[in-house]
């Protein structure tokens, strides 16, 4: 297995969405598969958190590619997004399921579910996932079918088909 280099990370976001099916994603002592990604694309995306500019919240969208972008939604649940693009130009792709291959075969569908089982919080936002130890993404070798739908769980940009999801896993 070999850890995704920057050049996976600094291409359209939609690409990247995609290729991050069937992924491993190293966070700490475990080890997880993606199974459904969601595309988040500058400010003219209104679903985007950049929609209405560089925040304080939005900084690490604007950085360089390869970073995490963890946030609270509704007060509780922990969301985490891979950034990707150019330095300048905020996109990030939300990781909604994954799948654990580990633990009796178990899916952890929804984000907020997958950042609580695996421990990410706000204290990890912001990590440079090219150089940590501990949290990271790699190339398994793994290609699963998908297929590409709404995004989800959100009121404005619904229109785009920007949400991917692994068949290979579905029930």
């Amino acid at each position: 297995m070999q850890r995704l280099p920057l050049s996976f990370f600094n291409r359209p976001t939609l690409l990247v969405a995609r290729e991050l099916l069937g992924k491993e994603i190293f966070f700490k002592d475990q080890k997880v598969v993606i199974t459904e990604t969601e595309a988040y694309i500058g400010e003219e995306d209104p679903a985007c958190h950049a929609s209405r500019g560089k925040t304080k919240r939005t900084a690490v969208m604007y950085g360089r590619a390869g970073f995490s972008y963890v946030y609270l939604i509704y007060g509780m649940y922990y969301c985490l997004n891979f950034v990707t693009q150019e330095e300048g130009f905020p996109a990030a792709v939300l990781i909604r399921s994954v799948h654990m291959t580990d633990i009796d075969d178990k899916k952890l569908n929804g984000p907020g579910k997958l950042c609580r089982f695996l421990g990410i919080t706000k204290e990890h936002n912001n990590i440079d996932l090219l150089t940590s130890k501990d949290f990271y993404v790699s190339d398994k070798g793994l290609s699963l079918p998908f297929k590409t739908t709404s995004r989800i769980g959100i009121s404005a940009g619904q229109d785009r088909q920007w949400r991917f999801v692994a068949q290979f896993f579905q029930k």
